[in-house]
């Protein structure tokens, strides 16, 4: 199930950012044109996600999309 895994760790990643950055999920959601729901459920690992929908978070973040694959390195 490495794959769950995976999901867990990018949403995590993906929170912790958004935290650091202050931003509510409905910023985030608002930031990155996704829906909020949407955005609580990839931070628990819930969802997967499109490159599409991941890309307009890492912009949102105003981050590389490279940086929220950290975890797998």
């Amino acid at each position: 199930m490495r794959n769950v895994d995976t999901i867990k760790k990018l949403g995590h990643k993906v929170r912790i950012i958004r935290t650091d950055r202050g931003y509510s999920q409905e910023t985030l959601a608002e930031k990155a044109d996704l829906n909020r729901s949407f955005v609580g459920l990839l931070e628990r690992g819930k969802t997967n996600i499109t490159i599409k929908s991941l890309e307009n978070i890492a912009n949102a973040l105003d981050i590389d999309i490279k940086t929220l694959f950290d975890f797998i390195l």
